[in-house]
């Protein structure tokens, strides 16, 4: 893949040094999942270049101080709070209803669930999958009409952002039993399958929406701590190799603001100006995974268009029942 997109950043860049020289005035964001981990740095960065970013998450508490944070720096007014609980279908309805036909701009998918134990949401779907993608796939095709009438006020292409990770590589998506109602339950692929699907869902989306001024891509932030991880003890985080016996993270580890400098680049970067439908990491577009590096790239079943396809017509069925 020697034509493979790249950026002048990359592993080390910051999600700040990404956005420098951008101004995004009269632009306006959503952004899932903000109130904590790499979703603040994503929005402070889009805040800062002028945006009016959106936190969407479900805890008004934590997103207050995110905003009290945020906007010491890019000034007041700059960031508001929106209450979404993505493992509730009615909470992703509702959060749609409030935002009515307003245009939206950059629709950045950061919220997710990572290894939980077995439970369910209360639409009855596996937690992973039923926040991290069908959460996800129900606010996108409902905020769709307003990213396209943002890309028709500004002249500039809506962009989506789909947070893929890593973790893709341990599952493609299980249509039979995407739920684990049927097989053991094993919480390391229960999050692959939703890795993969985010990044499925990005191939799929793209291609509807390529057309009407709206890109979709897939991230891949990188290896961050963040309340991520909280359904790991820290044992098991050591013995994943996550953390030394010190308690530090492994090398190769980035900061909240390393994280968040690939997704701010899909929202921003010029280079992926009329490109969708890709898995980006260390802003670039990532080349195919191997064995002799096994924490980056990506697998073929992460973008296979008729997968892809599959998991569109499972999610709109699964949505509107």
């Amino acid at each position: 893949m020697a034509d493979r997109i790249v950026s002048p950043f990359g592993a080390r860049s910051t999600a700040g040094e990404v956005v420098a020289g951008h101004d995004l005035s009269g632009r306006t964001a959503v952004v899932t999942g903000a109130a904590t981990g790499i979703g603040v740095e994503t929005a402070r960065a889009l805040a800062q270049a002028g945006a009016q970013v959106v936190i969407a998450a479900r805890k008004p508490d934590l997103a207050a101080e995110a905003i009290a944070d945020i906007e010491a720096a890019a000034g007041p007014g700059s960031t508001s709070f929106a209450m979404l609980d993505l493992s509730s279908l009615a909470s992703v309805r509702a959060f749609a209803e409030a935002w009515g036909a307003r245009p939206l701009n950059l629709l950045i998918n950061n919220a997710g669930v990572m290894a939980c134990p077995l439970t369910y949401t209360q639409d009855g779907l596996e937690m992973q999958i039923g926040t991290n993608h069908f959460g996800h796939f129900l606010l996108s095709t409902l905020l769709a009409g307003s990213l396209v009438a943002g890309a028709q006020a500004s002249g500039v292409a809506s962009r989506l952002v789909s947070l893929s990770s890593i973790g893709h590589r341990r599952s493609g998506v299980n249509f039979e039993d995407p739920h684990f109602r049927h097989r053991p339950y094993d919480k390391w692929e229960a999050y692959g399958q939703t890795k993969t699907a985010n990044s499925l869902f990005a191939v799929g989306f793209d291609a509807r929406f390529k057309d009407r001024g709206v890109r979709a891509n897939a991230v891949m932030p990188g290896g961050i701590m963040t309340p991520l991880q909280r359904h790991l003890p820290i044992e098991e985080q050591v013995a994943l190799g996550w953390i030394g016996e010190d308690g530090k993270p492994r090398d190769g580890f980035k900061t909240p603001e390393q994280g968040a400098a690939t997704s701010v680049w899909a929202a921003v970067g010029p280079e992926l100006d009329g490109v969708g439908g890709l898995y980006l990491e260390d802003c670039r577009q990532a080349a195919p995974w191997t064995k002799d590096r096994p924490w980056a790239g990506v697998m073929p079943h992460a973008l296979d268009p008729e997968a892809a396809e599959r998991l569109w017509g499972l999610s709109e069925a699964t949505v509107a029942g």
